[in-house]
């Protein structure tokens, strides 16, 4: 019982309530009534409120009260762990008996009422820009009230926990760690000693509102890299999809667990990713399995913190941060998040690595100007190396499931002059009847890259115009305008 929720236990007493008695002598009634002591291990003591004999109707029975454990693990004598369920005991880790405590705990923190904060405390031009998206006119006090974040007592307005974490204007005083730190690493791993490679380490420290929007200043220059373009300039890229960065970022301030006071969310962004790690386990009602399966499942550890962020536009519905996370990676080409959750953290990692390999990717480039659709894409993917599609190949990557959609792809890259077929319709049913394949089966088509203007499809053509095209390469980013033009010099 002590290592559920308590309860009370009668001894002589069935199921069905019938009083049957215990017919021991008083020495056996002693040893039952002394358990809570010889049986529990000494390790772990237990306070029980009451055990006590009772004469019913001229029988006696055993009365235990217990209370719920808080200071303990409670172990017996042997060293087993129960816990109660329902009207049996059953066997559990003491890891499992933590997490449970642990998760309750953190699903109350930021319901707690805190008896010496009042509306002074807070941020009020932060509570009046919330109370005016809910409607025109309301008072902060309206405001606090309509979302649950304080009640009145009779005599004063007491404040949820939440609404200090929201909108404290000395965070520090209600919360130790209500922050976000960023580590820039030069890298793929942390190094340590000599090697040491975080080249940036900033923390920002400020109320949830304000934190958002302060932390994904702090985070955005972080996510570009200075790249040489085709057009011999120096070009700044994004290297992550944003919107996904900020929803990452925003689910991780969100849903940390804040009843862990000893640490912050942090950001690192290595070489070749970007992890988002805030204290706090996944709950135990969610499983990872399902936010993969983007099965939309959503429950929320800070109910009223996630209810403000709704109601002020930063949030949608719960569970859809994760789902767009997904789709924006997807959209962009690049590999899906990977999600990891321990005893004491959830993390999200946005890797920066393509679906396709580097030399696929650098294929596809040959495309960027003719803005195509994802669909498009895949199909131009398959062509890679001079390969010569099927119908079924192109069914198969793409998903087509209607006959006018894989016309309509067919025709755009037809129309485009990135298509070309190899063989006509009644040449593919012959050499189908040959093979004893579908016709679907028969690789007919050919990607071929787009001519541009000014430019050559294969190097080594002689052109007949007035100028020349000069193909440049492997130009070292340390290189000066000088360097250049004592490498150019020799063409006039």
């Amino acid at each position: 019982f002590a290592n559920a929720d308590g309860g009370e236990l009668f001894i002589g007493v069935e199921n069905d309530g019938t009083v049957s008695g215990l017919a021991y002598s008083d020495d056996k009634i002693e040893i039952l009534l002394n358990t809570p002591s010889t049986h529990i291990h000494k390790d772990t003591p237990l306070a029980i409120t009451r055990a006590v004999r009772v004469n019913y109707q001229t029988k006696t029975i055993l009365y235990f009260s217990v209370p719920k454990g808080t200071e303990f693990v409670y172990l017996t004598s042997d060293g087993r762990c129960l816990k109660r369920k329902d009207r049996e005991s059953v066997p559990v880790s003491s890891e499992h008996i933590l997490l449970s405590r642990a998760e309750a705990k953190s699903r109350e923190y930021d319901r707690a009422f805190v008896e010496n904060a009042t509306v002074a405390d807070l941020d009020l031009i932060l509570v009046n820009a919330i109370a005016e998206r809910i409607s025109k006119g309301m008072s902060v006090e309206k405001a606090l009230q309509h979302l649950d974040l304080a009640e009145f007592n009779g005599s004063k307005l007491i404040l949820r926990r939440a609404a200090l974490l929201l909108f404290a204007r000395n965070p520090s005083k209600w919360h130790p760690r209500l922050q976000v730190r960023i580590l820039k690493i030069e890298g793929n791993e942390i190094e340590t000693g000599e090697n040491f490679n975080v080249v940036s380490d900033e923390q920002i420290t400020d109320n949830i509102l304000i934190l958002i929007e302060s932390s994904w200043d702090l985070l955005r220059p972080h996510l570009t890299e200075t790249r040489f373009s085709d057009n011999a300039i120096f070009e700044t890229q994004i290297r992550y999809t944003e919107l996904a960065c900020r929803e990452a970022l925003i689910n991780a301030i969100a849903h940390r667990d804040y009843s862990v006071e000893g640490r912050g969310i942090e950001v690192r962004v290595y070489t070749d990713r970007l992890e988002i790690i805030n204290p706090g386990s996944l709950l135990s009602t969610i499983r990872i399995e399902d936010i993969k399966a983007l099965r939309g499942v959503h429950e929320s550890r800070n109910s009223y913190i996630s209810r403000v962020l709704r109601e002020g536009g930063y949030m949608r519905e719960l569970g859809e941060g994760m789902r767009r996370i997904y789709e924006l990676m997807d959209s962009n080409d690049l590999t899906p998040p990977d999600i990891k959750s321990s005893n004491n953290e959830f993390g999200v990692t946005l890797h920066y690595k393509y679906v396709y390999s580097n030399d696929v990717r650098l294929w596809l480039e040959n495309f960027n100007e003719l803005e195509l659709t994802r669909d498009q894409k895949t199909v131009i993917r398959l062509g890679y190396g001079g390969h010569i599609i099927s119908p079924r190949e192109i069914w198969d990557a793409v998903g087509i499931e209607d006959t006018d959609y894989y016309r309509h792809i067919l025709q755009s890259l037809e129309q485009i002059g990135v298509l070309v077929k190899t063989m006509d319709r009644r040449t593919a049913e012959i050499e189908a009847r040959r093979k004893k394949i579908a016709r679907k089966q028969i690789h007919r088509y050919k990607i071929v890259i787009p001519q541009r203007k000014g430019r050559k499809q294969e190097i080594g053509l002689s052109d007949d115009s007035d100028y020349a095209t000069i193909y440049v390469v492997n130009v070292p980013y340390e290189a000066n305008e000088q360097d250049l033009e004592v490498v150019f010099s020799k063409y006039g």
